[in-house]
């Protein structure tokens, strides 16, 4: 019978608990200050200065990740089982179709055009209104799945709870800036993926999801598992 490790809550949960919040409060508190600083430097410098800001947190997050994914308790362990791998790269692919909904805009994140700040209704918005959100959950239980450790069920818990802390405040900075339209899409749109479809209130326009964006998604999805051992080889050189 195994022994659980002594302690087994190690000091990297409370590390990456403590990253996260970080990486919380730069992204959630760029985007609370985007209207006040478009205003003073403009939506380019200002897209400029929170890549610089969040990316570099993002990229030690996901270093940290993989090199302390094991750690702590192992709850359970299915790698071995049949159809699991497949079933975590299928719900893995599924949620980076969520995740990044903005790479419509990419010359806008790139800051070549000017950004802006959109009401989508249309494409994956008929099935979320907070497509990231639903993403990021569908990423968590594949990996907390997949690896089945207590710092990997910790990591999941920070990144649902900061994203759905992000639905809230998406919601409150669009009701803020359009007013009667965005009242207007929330009443046509849901959080829970397909309810508005379920209710009547959407339906799904296939022809929307024909874009190039899509087949960037389907082709980064590909290079990631191409390359997600080199990642982890990587990743272990750097000692964080």
């Amino acid at each position: 019978m195994s022994t659980m490790p002594d302690p087994w809550f190690t000091p990297s949960h409370f590390v990456m608990l403590g990253l996260q919040f970080a990486f919380a409060i730069a992204h959630s508190g760029g985007a609370a200050l985007r209207p006040l600083a478009e205003k003073h430097i403009g939506a380019r410098l200002y897209r400029i200065l929170f890549a610089l800001v969040s990316l570099p947190l993002a990229v030690i997050l996901i270093i940290y990740f993989f090199n302390h994914r094991y750690d702590g308790w192992q709850i359970w362990q299915v790698q071995g089982l049949p159809g699991v791998k497949a079933v975590v790269w299928v719900l893995s692919a599924i949620s980076f179709l969520f995740l990044y909904p903005a790479t419509f805009n990419l010359l806008e994140i790139a800051a070549i055009q000017k950004p802006q700040v959109h009401l989508y209704e249309t494409g994956i918005i008929r099935i979320t209104r907070h497509p990231q959100m639903v993403g990021q959950v569908i990423w968590c239980i594949a990996h907390s799945l997949w690896l089945g450790t207590s710092f990997t069920l910790v990591t999941s818990l920070g990144l649902v709870l900061h994203h759905l802390f992000g639905v809230w405040h998406g919601d409150r900075r669009l009701s803020q800036r359009y007013g009667e339209a965005f009242e207007l899409v929330k009443q046509r749109t849901s959080i829970i993926p397909f309810k508005a479809i379920i209710d009547g209130r959407q339906s799904i326009l296939w022809q929307e999801f024909i874009r190039p964006a899509y087949l960037g998604v389907v082709i980064f999805v590909a290079l990631l598992w191409w390359s997600h051992p080199l990642l982890i080889i990587g990743t272990s050189k750097i000692g964080w």
